[in-house]
């Protein structure tokens, strides 16, 4: 099942983001910023698959941390390189767009910083699990809950302190030619999301099961 299930929804999303261009391209320009504005509908997707996947990895350890579960271990540790994946998509698309936008790359902001931070603390997650040693696992988890608790106050920061970025009223107010694009990108980034944790989830699945068969076989 999971070995048909994921070449489909990498085929799917491929062809979705093929499609992509040509529904960004027929939708509005944004009166200010003008075309420009089109890193919108890559940008914000990639941001929101960022956030899924700091959610996913937190409550994954959190189930780890209550159950001991090699499962969900697997599945937060997936979820922590998707996070940066997806985070590196969002740390260049956005001076990329912010350059023509305000007129520089970067801007020591609320949003903009604390993203980063969460960027960081996930990378460092990454580090700890493939530097630190057996039993670093529950460690890695603690870190995994600290970035985890950083997503509201991202979320919230450009509603709370005056900022360069757009407030969270952007895709609510989005007119119905913009939102068409924006959801169909969005999708296909959750279809992505969905099949690299699996095929990731399922390669821990397969190392682990390899790593006890070395075990045994030198036992």
């Amino acid at each position: 099942m999971l070995n048909r299930s994921v070449p489909a929804m990498l085929v799917v999303a491929m062809g979705m983001f093929l499609a992509a261009p040509y529904f960004i391209a027929q939708a509005p320009y944004e009166s200010t910023m003008g075309l420009v504005q089109k890193i919108f509908y890559f940008h914000v997707p990639a941001a929101i698959m960022m956030f899924l996947a700091t959610f996913t990895c937190g409550f994954a350890s959190i189930a780890y941390l209550a159950r001991g579960r090699a499962r969900s271990d697997r599945l937060a540790e997936a979820a922590a390189e998707l996070t940066v994946l997806f985070g590196i998509i969002v740390l260049i698309s956005g001076p990329l767009w912010a350059r023509k936008a305000w007129g520089v790359w970067w801007q020591w902001d609320a949003r903009l910083t604390s993203t980063l931070v969460l960027w960081l603390l996930f990378s460092a997650y990454l580090l700890l699990r493939r530097f630190g040693g057996p039993g670093t696992e529950k460690l890695a988890a603690g870190v995994a809950l600290f970035g985890m608790a950083n997503v509201p106050f991202i979320y919230w920061s450009v509603n709370v302190w005056r900022t360069l970025h757009p407030k969270t009223t952007v895709v609510p107010s989005l007119v119905p030619a913009m939102r068409f694009p924006f959801y169909w990108c969005m999708f296909a980034f959750l279809l992505l999301f969905l099949a690299l944790v699996r095929a990731r989830v399922r390669l821990a699945e397969q190392q682990d099961a390899l790593d006890l068969l070395l075990a045994e076989t030198e036992g």
